[in-house]
């Protein structure tokens, strides 16, 4: 059976290797992109990473997610392309700093790996669009959750480690 896309007639078979080829080869595409991002642009928040008073210091996931529950099932990958892996980590200042930017990295990075939805009406009709639209929130919008809550618990631990060492 034929499909009609931007591209013209096509078989299903091939809209279906070309979204399976596509989805990894753009998710590892994008890490690989954000992993070589300098460091410094990831120091500090933005109107996209700022914590929002709704999130309650990360108390938010947990209220409406469990996130504590499933977090860790998640699949790591910044070892993959950085040389940060957060299992690694310790627990002293300079590591959660580090891990604070870490977690921005990574946020962006999911972002974009679930941007590349966008892409994928180049060569699909128009109504896989939002089934694109769908695997792109529902692999990448968990991991962001679980970015934004670990930063919102970190910041406080650190605000607390730092007032108790003045």
């Amino acid at each position: 059976m034929r499909v009609s896309t931007p591209v013209g007639p096509v078989s299903w078979a091939t809209v279906v290797v070309a979204n399976a080829v596509f989805w990894p080869a753009w998710t590892f595409a994008v890490g690989y992109a954000a992993a070589r991002m300098p460091t410094a642009r990831f120091d500090h928040d933005d109107v996209l990473t700022r914590t929002r008073v709704r999130e309650r210091d990360g108390a938010w996931y947990q209220e409406q997610f469990a996130i504590k529950q499933w977090k860790d099932r998640l699949p790591e990958s910044g070892a993959v392309f950085g040389d940060f892996a957060k299992r690694e980590a310790g627990r002293d200042a300079e590591d959660m700093e580090r891990f604070v930017v870490e977690t921005r990295r990574a946020e962006y990075a999911h972002w974009g790996m679930a941007a590349g939805a966008m892409l994928t009406v180049l060569w699909n009709p128009w109504w896989a669009f939002p089934v694109n639209a769908g695997v792109g929130a529902a692999t990448n919008l968990p991991c962001i959750a679980v970015q934004r809550y670990n930063r919102a618990r970190l910041v406080r631990l650190l605000g607390r480690m730092r007032n108790t060492h003045v």
